[in-house]
């Protein structure tokens, strides 16, 4: 059933575009009208999400940008969607709907232009013969290479209805675990960059014109109002040099730890670093069992579970490990002994894995590694976020006092002379 962008004029008078599936222009515009929408064009549309946009968007006033979530267009697909999806999906085929069928009651009430046109495509095909796996694989920017790997596995076993609630149980853990590190990153994140931005008020605005009367005076200052006098002038003096220097700086040091030298280098820093080292390791400790373990049970292959697994690392240097443990694993040795022997695992996991490898219940037993990491990562980052703030406070407030000290230092002493 081809794709259709259309314009419209919708029940409440404005304009409005969107992404059909009819039959013909005509049952188009029969489908639209009874939910009260005009349709005043349409154009068949066989390139995509990216071309539907277009086609739909093109000529006239652009009425497709009015009505469709620009922040889905701009933003992409969330995690948040496509678990949503899986779990809708995985409901249907468990009532007994058939796949197509499912597909397109999905599809029908999808919003998200960048996710619609996607399950359009996946439902033509499903339509045609092909399988549902093959179908989600030609769009790797939405379902990656796990989710793929296990829906393909989930087809094969016959038990594609359990193979999606996984899935989607595996998601939304995955994005949990994430909102929690990047919620615990942005307090710290705001409170630096309020500070940089009133020191710099202060160093710029407020303390030269306070200190020009001490330079008048021509008497000797206290040690810390001349230091203060000299940062102040070097701020204001050099602000554009500094502000490029510390730009370049950022800008090189990304660049670095994205080249093939420097990214192992500060991966392996990193890791070394107390506190934030072994969190760092157990986020990647939790995000790799959890993969794992959800594959396995999908039944998919180990070594190929073992290859995604890897990719969902974000340090080198234990994706490294998993590679020379999966070579291991080919030649018949233990996943447990290979992940020991690099020493980027922890014991504790390691030993779990050693016991479900010997009891034959792996896979359950990488599910409550992932389980415990994950609780443990969500008490080490509320330590740290209860740590950092009082610091970052008792840092701010002593700077801050250094300079009202030693601006009142020497106007006290002034008034004692006198």
């Amino acid at each position: 059933m081809p794709m259709w962008a259309y314009k419209g004029i919708g029940a409440n008078g404005k304009a409005t575009a969107g992404v059909r599936d009819a039959e013909s222009p005509k049952l188009l515009r029969q489908l639209l009208k009874k939910e009260g929408v005009i349709v005043t064009d349409c154009e068949v549309s066989t390139r995509g999400a990216k071309g539907a946009v277009a086609a739909a968007g093109k000529g006239g006033s652009g009425a497709l940008s009015k009505e469709v979530d620009l922040g889905a267009i701009f933003g992409g697909v969330k995690k948040t969607d496509v678990a949503n999806f899986t779990r809708q999906l995985a409901t249907l085929l468990k009532s007994g709907i058939a796949l197509a069928e499912a597909l397109g009651a999905l599809f029908d009430q999808t919003d998200n232009i960048r996710l619609k046109v996607p399950l359009g495509e996946v439902r033509t095909m499903v339509n045609e013969g092909s399988s549902l796996g093959d179908a989600l694989g030609k769009h790797p920017k939405i379902f990656d290479e796990l989710y793929v790997s296990m829906v393909k596995a989930g087809e094969v076993a016959g038990n594609l209805d359990e193979v999606l609630n996984r899935l989607a149980d595996f998601l939304e853990s995955s994005q949990k675990l994430k909102s929690k590190v990047q919620s615990a990153m942005i307090y710290p994140v705001i409170m630096v960059v309020v500070g940089v931005v009133i020191m710099g008020i202060l160093m710029v605005a407020v303390v030269p014109e306070i200190t020009k009367m001490f330079k008048s005076q021509g008497k000797t200052l206290p040690l810390n109002t001349r230091f203060l006098i000299w940062v102040a002038d070097v701020i204001r003096g050099y602000l554009f040099f500094i502000v490029v220097f510390w730009v370049g700086a950022i800008l090189g040091f990304r660049a670095w730890i994205k080249s093939p030298t420097g990214r192992p280098t500060w991966h392996r820093f990193v890791l070394r670093l107390p506190m934030v080292g072994d969190l760092a390791r157990k986020v990647n400790v939790a995000r790799f069992a959890r993969t794992l373990g959800t594959m396995l049970q999908a039944g998919v292959p180990m070594l190929r579970a073992l290859d995604t697994a890897k990719e969902i690392m974000g340090n080198v240097i234990m994706r490294k490990a998993i590679e020379d443990a999966k070579k291991a694993v080919t030649e018949g040795e233990s996943l447990a002994v290979t992940l020991k022997r690099s020493g980027q695992f922890p014991a504790m996991m390691t030993h779990m894995i050693a016991v479900g490898e010997r009891a034959g219940a792996l896979e359950q037993m990488l599910e409550r590694v992932a389980e415990t990491y994950e609780t443990e990562v969500d008490m080490r980052l509320g330590r740290v976020t209860a740590m950092l703030e009082p610091l970052m406070l008792v840092g701010m407030g002593g700077t801050v006092a250094f300079i009202v000290f030693s601006i009142l230092q020497p106007i006290m002493a002034m008034g004692q002379f006198k």
